[in-house]
């Protein structure tokens, strides 16, 4: 067996914490790491002590939503926003985030954060984000460059409102 790198060895973590997810459609896990310390971890699942997934059955499946949408009517905290919960912020400044995903049949599926996600790393002052591509093989992100992403989207938003 192959040693792997620091990235595969933090991103292999993530998806051990995905196990834990309740979602029955895609788990995600979350690792946040300083230096080489883990700082923090978090899956996608309810809030802690609501009913999940698991128990009770998915309403996007019922409903029939498609993959990575339809935030508004899942219960999930996604394992991102976990990861951050279950961290102190004198850790995450200046840490890596390592986000990886399994799809219900098992395979990989790309994790990346969702708008939200990404306006809360952003304020967690995470530096860079490296996520589990659908191939197995790791992107990263500079969360720096998220910054002017979404402020780039919120001024388009807003011009469209205000040209009616």
């Amino acid at each position: 067996m192959e040693r792997p790198d620091k990235t595969m060895y933090f991103l292999k973590i993530a998806l051990a914490v995905a196990a834990r997810s309740t979602c029955t459609r895609r788990k995600f896990g979350a690792v946040v790491v300083n230096g080489n310390n883990i700082v923090g971890t978090g899956y996608n699942g309810p809030a802690k002590g609501v009913v999940n997934c698991m128990e009770v059955g998915c309403i996007k499946d019922e409903m029939d939503s498609p993959k990575g949408r339809s935030y508004d009517y899942c219960p999930a905290v996604h394992a991102e926003e976990n990861a951050i919960i279950n961290s102190n912020r004198s850790d995450r400044i200046g840490a890596k985030l390592y986000l990886a995903g399994l799809d219900s049949d098992g395979s990989y599926t790309k994790a990346m954060p969702c708008q939200r996600c990404k306006r809360k790393i952003i304020n967690s002052e995470i530096e860079e984000v490296i996520v589990l591509d659908d191939r197995g093989e790791p992107e990263s992100y500079q969360v720096e460059d998220w910054v002017q992403e979404d402020s780039d989207w919120y001024t388009a938003e807003l011009s469209a409102v205000r040209d009616g």
